[in-house]
């Protein structure tokens, strides 16, 4: 476990990622029911590509989907946190949050937990305006968490990325720093 993070929640740390992180989060991306609601899982090199694209949104904007500690073991459990988005939908560019946890994390509150916390981060010390989230239909979980976290369903779109596929229906959820005590 690191002895800085960015910030902290209850539970979690969150920081920005090492290359120690890179076979955990291999094995994550290749879980196929933690893929569930992809079209694929991830194979190392997209791994390798996904964490050297964080890192380097972390260093040009302050922020990317952050690894994330559990301080009860000092383990890394995969990755809660916020990124810039700029494929072809209706909200884009925007800010997206979002979460992938590896399975034996999963039911413990660590996402909602997780978000609350980058919510909070993005609104309240990187002055972000706007926060999205996006979820394909069927991941009820993740629509779930959304709601927890005080989000709110903004449309209902296909993503460029998925059309023709059976996953291309996906929703886009919402929040305003101005909202945040909600």
């Amino acid at each position: 476990m690191q002895s800085t993070y960015l910030f902290q929640s209850q539970r979690l740390g969150f920081r920005n990622w090492v290359s120690a992180d890179i076979p955990k989060m291999t094995a994550i991306s290749a879980d196929p029911k933690v893929m569930e609601h992809f079209p694929a899982t991830a194979t190392e090199i997209q791994t390798i590509e996904f964490v050297e694209r964080m890192q380097k949104m972390f260093n040009n904007k302050g922020y990317c989907y952050f690894a994330v500690d559990r301080f009860d073991t000092g383990e890394f459990i995969g990755f809660i946190g916020l990124c810039y988005q700029t494929y072809e939908a209706p909200f884009t560019p925007c800010v997206d949050i979002g979460w992938r946890l590896a399975t034996e994390h999963w039911g413990l509150g660590f996402a909602t937990e997780g978000a609350r916390s980058c919510l909070e981060y993005g609104f309240n010390v990187l002055k972000i305006e706007a926060i999205k989230s996006i979820a394909v239909i069927q991941n009820i979980k993740s629509i779930r968490v959304m709601q927890k976290i005080g989000m709110e369903k903004e449309l209902h779109f296909k993503h460029p990325a998925l059309i023709g596929t059976h996953l291309e229906d996906c929703v886009c959820y919402g929040k305003l720093r101005s909202n945040l005590e909600n």
